[in-house]
């Protein structure tokens, strides 16, 4: 059967959200991204920056300081995705309820289907099921170092900081959120490193997976 439900998971620095992005182009199905942020904050009745700040995603929340002109934004890394760490109680009831909210949202996406969800941890979520393809876009420390310090301007010692607080930051998310004790290759259905295939070369080997069922 062909899977008309993607969920690309990917870590800092991979291209991750450029080869979802293709894979929805090529199989003409929607992406949805920030739209889980979006709709998390509304069956929340919060804004979406708390609801990005219990996920820990980065580049929203960090939208939202700039434009608020918060003295702290500067000082944040840019981790792809999801900011460090935070410090506070990780299991606070408040952030438990907004990350149950992101998953109600994932489902409800889901649910409609034609989608291919960017990350979230959506994979998580939804689990195996006979319409949804589960893909972890990913590349050697090395090659996604130097795409960052490209990308964003930097050498490639800052990149690779920014490669090892990202990686740290996405493993403490899953373990909080789906008590995920260690991201593994056959927790996903498709794993593609973009070190060795192109963006474009790795969205049409998932869209072909799609459609093989």
């Amino acid at each position: 059967m062909q899977r008309t439900l993607i969920c690309v998971a990917h870590c800092d620095g991979a291209d991750g959200t450029e080869v979802a992005r293709l894979v929805a182009d090529q199989l003409g199905l929607r992406y949805v991204d920030e739209e889980i942020v979006t709709a998390a904050a509304q069956r929340a009745g919060a804004a979406p920056e708390l609801v990005a700040e219990a996920e820990q995603r980065q580049p929203l929340l960090r939208r939202v300081l700039e434009e608020l002109g918060a003295s702290g934004a500067a000082a944040m890394v840019a981790t792809g995705g999801i900011p460090p760490p935070v410090t506070a109680e990780p299991r606070s009831p408040r952030g438990d309820a907004l990350r149950r909210f992101i998953a109600d949202a994932i489902e409800a996406m889901a649910a409609e289907g034609n989608v291919v969800i960017g990350s979230h941890g959506a994979s998580f979520v939804l689990g195996a099921r006979d319409d949804l393809l589960r893909v972890f876009v990913t590349a050697p420390p090395a090659a996604r170092a130097r795409r960052v310090a490209q990308q964003r301007g930097i050498d490639e010692k800052e990149a690779e900081r920014q490669i090892r607080d990202a990686d740290k930051s996405r493993a403490d998310y899953l373990k909080r959120s789906y008590d995920v004790d260690r991201e593994d290759p056959t927790q996903y259905d498709l794993v593609v490193n973009t070190d060795f295939l192109s963006p474009g070369e790795a969205a049409s080997l998932v869209a072909h997976a799609a459609g093989s069922g």
